[in-house]
């Protein structure tokens, strides 16, 4: 069987930033008709979210202004391209790779509606081969960055010699409902932000990069109810249930020590954990399990701190801080992310 490497991991981001305290004032003046304690309680929430600075598609008074479902999936679908091109041809001078060399594109996104998926578009805009096979994944939400690096592995390790890009870009700015005062809603504005990343992957003998060990899913059954989106006639509204991190906790010893044992590892031999940063309260629950194992996920709560959370792209930018570190031959590193379904995604990696 062939050995899968990640070879690079690129990312972009929008041209528009704010600190969270530079959004507050916005945050007030929408809720400004708001009962007071209510308005107090969802401060706290954007203050306490554990993120500093998150990127946009559009500056932040256009997030708090009427904007119907079309201009805003105009936007997603505009931005996704320029943000899924520049990852893309950002890996691509990474690994010194010709762009006619890709064997297989996959595009993750869920933030938005695309009729042909991104992937059509960048095969254009980069001349990627005409035989090229597309992969788009759309609505596995935060988990589909993990799912896509699933995919990529089942195709390589039985095909030698070839190469795939996996492209993930999210918009959650494009989701934000400005009548809807839930508080599925309001965490969902604390927390997240916009930004693109590409993996490249390979099955060749020579590539460099941490190989994939072994790859799963893990499904919980009757929890589609915990995440999502309803599609409504202003866009997709998120639907998150507070009974998430708890339910992470229920089934965690489930989720990890199976897992790493099938695979000839177990917890003791992972020394790297690269964590999708949900949020503040997933975050500290995850942090809490594997601290009682002796591990941390610093560089997890460090992503949420500078980007927020950007949905399936999220977990390629902590992979990415690992990337770029001269990490030890024979270590490994284990990728969890968690999403709708409700389910959760695992990789083993061994450098």
């Amino acid at each position: 069987m062939n050995r899968t490497k990640i070879v690079t991991v690129s990312k972009a981001l929008p041209s528009f930033s704010s600190k969270t305290k530079d959004i507050l004032p916005f945050v007030n003046e929408w809720l400004r008709d708001q009962d007071e304690r209510f308005r107090r309680k969802v401060v706290k929430i954007f203050e306490g979210a554990a993120v500093d600075r998150r990127y946009g598609i559009m500056p932040v008074h256009e997030v708090f202004t009427e904007t119907s479902f079309e201009e805003k999936n105009r936007l997603y679908a505009q931005a996704s391209k320029k943000l899924g091109s520049e990852a893309l041809r950002s890996a691509l001078n990474s690994a010194g790779w010709s762009s006619d060399s890709l064997d297989y594109i996959i595009t993750v996104s869920c933030t938005g509606i695309m009729i042909p998926s991104l992937d059509a578009y960048l095969i254009n805009e980069l001349e990627l081969r005409q035989d090229v096979v597309r992969l788009p994944v759309t609505e596995m939400g935060c988990a589909a960055g993990v799912s896509g690096l699933i995919y990529a592995h089942n195709f390589l390790k039985s095909n030698p010699n070839k190469r795939i890009a996996l492209v993930a870009v999210e918009c959650p700015t494009a989701t934000f409902q400005l009548d809807d005062y839930s508080m599925a809603n309001m965490v969902s504005a604390a927390i997240f932000g916009d930004g693109a990343a590409c993996v490249l992957l390979s099955s060749e003998a020579e590539a460099p990069g941490p190989a994939i060990l072994g790859e799963e899913m893990f499904h919980f059954r009757n929890s589609t109810h915990l995440m999502g989106f309803d599609l409504v006639n202003t866009g997709l509204k998120m639907i998150l249930d507070q009974a998430v991190p708890e339910t992470i906790a229920k089934f965690f010893p489930d989720i990890v020590h199976p897992f790493l044992e099938k695979h000839g590892s177990g917890i003791e031999n992972v020394n790297h954990l690269i964590f999708h940063p949900g949020g503040r309260k997933i975050v500290q629950t995850v942090e809490e399990l594997f601290g009682s194992l002796g591990k941390n996920i610093d560089d997890t709560r460090e992503v949420l701190r500078l980007y927020g959370n950007m949905s399936s792209v999220t977990v390629l930018y902590v992979l990415k801080r690992f990337m770029d570190r001269n990490i030890s031959e024979g270590e490994q590193g284990m990728v969890l992310s968690f999403g709708p379904g409700f389910s959760a995604q695992r990789v083993l990696l061994e450098w």
